[in-house]
């Protein structure tokens, strides 16, 4: 489980030295931890470093170090190497530019601790936000850390941080924290891509998704089919180099088979091993697409059953983070967990991130797009007929809708506000909630047309990395369709392009037709596992009914507690069809408790 924690401070400050150097001297005692860079102002540590998966590359004369794993981007598509070397000028073009270089010219996972000669210190984390990074100060002491338990056991974390409640609130009705507050008084997230001077304060974001998308590419659909598979490919294969052996999470739907078509037995030396999980509903069995993808490429394919009696009592235990954590997508961990252990397999790769990066929106919004980018010109017609047959509506209302927004965009319909009834009155108007925990980038109007809006907001979400419950004993989270490069080809493309024809994905199956069997490539169902998360519930609603009738959330009046209790209550109701919300709540109230309880020491 890698892991880093920092601690910078102000050498000139006698009081954040000595509690720096106390603070350094409990994390050199523990034998886990690793000193990686050691000047006057900054101390980096890191553990659960591998070899060609996550390491150390130092900066010259001593003036900051990066960790995790860099691929070098003139290399994507041409190189095999596992390791990168790194050049004394890269190296010094990275100082220089204070890290403009390493996100200009690198990609892949990584944390950048800069030290400038004056002793300030800067922190820049990757574009792709795969690496958390959290903030607490104490004493004049920055305090930069990658997974909370770590900071949480220093001596100076003794009092545990208060919830903050109007971040709660947020995340409640945004369903996310894309701002720099966290859940957590006095935590703080620093951005992917954001640069930020830990004794300043000042930040500066070095690459933006939102630029990006605001000048589509000019291409043809046949050429960006073609840059589209070479970069999927690319990617993919460049991650792969790193492992093995690879779990690989196989649902049998367009993502996941797309990724297995370029992890072939002849186009990576790494081995792959599929795992499908299976339950019983109208969607929930995909066995017979995932044999399929596994059959074409020659990997073998493990099937597993989705346990409805799970323990989801589990999540009492969950690990504390500065944001809840939704357990749903962890359902399968400790599977998870077994498998990689009996298998050797040492990072599960999953097609997590396709819906946006292909854009499987079904809406009208590549109309919109199209009329904001080109024009009323003469193929305008054929984009709204393919919006319409995507979003399912006439292509009359499509064109309307696509002028209305032209002319008069309705920016609050692009909020994705969680109107649950099972939410109690919020705590925060929505101007308040969005210029605190939106991501400063789409605060302001970013001129862009709905369609690119909603695929740049979705994109800009960093995944998890951790896993909550298993911890150090899962394999490493990877989701090679959310690299850098990657991202970065798809928001440039115009989601006309994206989906010309009509069709979510359908440049992603134009790209790989080839590569996949027919029967995935045109597949237009799509798999979920509702039928398995309801079930869960069920099965558990005396847990439930305690956890949240009786819980902080109700107390404070932030759920409706008789809409949920009608929910719980086991009867037919109008409400039946919030279970998942239910699951999503009784995550927050998990988390709340972790907060509450008494703590044990961190295992």
């Amino acid at each position: 489980m890698f892991r880093y924690l920092a601690l910078a401070w102000d050498e000139a400050a006698s009081n954040s030295t000595a509690c720096a150097r106390q603070l350094g001297l409990e994390l050199i005692a523990k034998a886990e931890w690793q000193t990686v860079f050691h000047r006057p102002g900054l101390q980096v540590f890191a553990t659960g470093m591998v070899p060609s998966v996550n390491g150390v590359y130092r900066l010259p004369f001593d003036q900051g170090v990066v960790l995790g794993k860099l691929f070098r981007r003139r290399d994507l598509g041409t190189s095999s190497r596992r390791d990168l070397t790194m050049t004394e000028s890269d190296r010094q073009q990275i100082v220089d530019s204070r890290g403009d270089a390493l996100v200009r010219d690198f990609w892949g996972r990584y944390i950048a601790f800069l030290q400038a000669p004056s002793g300030s210190t800067c922190v820049l984390r990757d574009p792709s936000g795969t690496l958390p990074c959290f903030v607490i100060r104490h004493e004049g002491v920055a305090i930069v850390f990658s997974w909370l338990e770590d900071a949480l056991a220093l001596s100076c974390c003794h009092q545990p941080p208060s919830v903050n409640w109007d971040a709660l609130d947020a995340y409640l009705r945004m369903g996310d924290l894309a701002g720099r507050e966290t859940a957590l008084e006095g935590v703080t997230q620093i951005l992917p891509a954001e640069r930020v001077d830990l004794h300043g304060g000042s930040s500066t974001f070095l690459w933006d998704a939102v630029t990006i998308a605001q000048a589509p590419t000019a291409c043809s659909a046949e050429d960006a089919a073609q840059q589209l598979r070479d970069v999927v490919r690319a990617c993919a294969q460049s991650w792969a180099s790193c492992y093995e052996t690879i779990l690989f999470r196989l649902s049998g739907g367009v993502d996941s088979s797309i990724l297995l078509s370029c992890l072939s037995p002849d186009r990576t030396p790494a081995d792959v091993i599929c795992v499908n999980y299976h339950s019983e509903g109208s969607d929930s069995d995909e066995r017979r697409f995932a044999r399929l993808a596994a059959a074409h490429v020659g990997r073998d394919l493990i099937e597993r059953e989705r346990d409805p009696s799970v323990r989801i009592d589990r999540i009492l235990e969950i690990a504390r983070t500065p944001i809840p954590v939704p357990y749903i997508g962890w359902m399968n961990a400790a599977t998870d967990a077994r498998l990689a252990r009996a298998h050797g397999a040492t990072a599960m790769f999953t097609g997590t991130g396709g819906d946006p990066l292909f854009f499987e929106f079904r809406r009208w919004w590549p109309a919109a797009d199209y009329l904001r980018v080109r024009g009323p010109d003469r193929r305008f017609v054929a984009a709204a007929l393919d919006a319409a047959r995507l979003g399912n509506v006439s292509v009359w209302k499509t064109a309307a809708n696509a002028l209305v927004d032209r002319v008069r965009p309705d920016l609050a319909a692009r909020e994705s506000w969680n109107n649950s009834p099972l939410l109690g009155p919020t705590r925060l108007d929505k101007p308040t909630l969005r210029e605190r925990f939106l991501h400063p980038s789409l605060v302001r109007d970013t001129g862009l047309p709905i369609g690119k809006y909603m695929q740049t907001r979705a994109l800009m979400q960093a995944m998890g990395y951790y896993d909550p419950f298993e911890q150090a004993a899962a394999p490493e989270l990877v989701t090679p369709l959310l690299s850098q490069p990657l991202v970065e080809l798809c928001l440039a493309l115009p989601t006309y392009v994206l989906t010309r024809g009509g069709r979510g994905r359908a440049l992603a199956r134009r790209a790989f037709a080839s590569e996949l069997p027919a029967q995935i490539a045109t597949r237009r169902s799509k798999g979920g596992m509702e039928e398995h998360v309801a079930d869960v519930l069920l099965r558990s609603l005396d847990f439930a009914r305690e956890l949240l009738i009786e819980g902080e959330l109700a107390r404070r009046g932030m759920l409706d507690r008789a809409k949920v209790e009608e929910t719980l209550s086991g009867r037919p109701t109008t409400l039946a069809g919030h279970f998942g919300q239910i699951h999503s709540l009784m995550a927050v109230e998990a988390w709340l408790g972790r907060w509450s309880a008494p703590q044990r020491p961190p295992a």
